[in-house]
């Protein structure tokens, strides 16, 4: 007699999936998983944050409120305190730091680092300036600003930059650190100066409180497309020479 057939195991194909989705080490594994879950969400808060900018919606109310409330709390040490961390973020200061960074990989010849870099950066301003110019949006208008801008407000270019600087430089550094609270206070701090930036944006009049928003949420989706996509290559490179 022949022995019966062993039956396939129920759900099988879907365990081995979610197993090799949610593994360190898997091609397209846990980094993958992450990145396109961060994209996604990321995507889903900028859609809901676009559509309440309106000047007729109750959001762009608020918007006003908040934009009043910091300008009538103004004070010359907080406006001085604010244009020094507002330079943290300006295109200026973005830009050198990451022409150094740039130029420090390449010296290492650390070529997925600059990759990774050149990607964020260049792709994430270019980003941020056809969404400027495709949502079209005024900045706030006040008697006596702390700053005049005549270019478009939606989203902030100062937190979108910081938010794609910093944010890459906290998962360049968190791979060479072991210990996880370690990398945890990475990317708190790096997440506090980037909110710190946001709302300086706020207070100088700048940015209403949606522009902002919508720029750490636009900018977690890029950040995560360009260092899942590095990250993807490299080791697609890794298992291609070990092969």
């Amino acid at each position: 007699m022949s022995e019966p057939s062993a039956r396939p195991r129920p759900f099988g194909r879907s365990r081995l999936f979610l197993r090799n989705r949610l593994s360190p080490e898997s091609d397209f594994g846990l980094y993958f998983t992450i990145g396109v879950l961060v994209m996604i969400l990321g995507a889903w808060c900028f859609s809901e944050i676009a559509e309440q900018i309106g000047p007729s919606t109750p959001v762009f109310a608020l918007d006003r409120q908040v934009t009043n409330w910091f300008h009538e709390h103004a004070r010359p040490e907080l406006t001085a305190l604010a244009r020094v961390v507002t330079f943290c973020g300006s295109v200026g200061l973005v830009s050198a730091v990451s022409v150094c960074c740039a130029l420090f990989f390449t010296a290492r010849k650390a070529w997925n680092r600059l990759l990774a870099i050149i990607v964020t950066m260049l792709g994430g301003s270019l980003l941020n300036m056809l969404l400027k110019h495709f949502f079209h949006r005024q900045r706030p208008v006040l008697e006596n600003p702390l700053v005049t801008l005549t270019s478009f407000g939606f989203p902030s270019g100062h937190t979108m930059g910081s938010t794609l600087l910093y944010g890459l430089l906290a998962l360049i550094a968190a791979r060479f650190i072991r210990k996880r609270w370690a990398r945890l206070l990475i990317f708190a701090v790096a997440a506090l100066f980037i909110a710190l930036i946001g709302l300086t944006r706020i207070y100088l009049g700048a940015h209403y409180l949606t522009d902002v928003l919508g720029a750490v949420a636009v900018g977690c989706v890029w950040l995560a497309f360009s260092w899942t996509t590095v990250e993807t290559l490299r080791r697609r490179r890794r298992i291609n020479q070990a092969l």
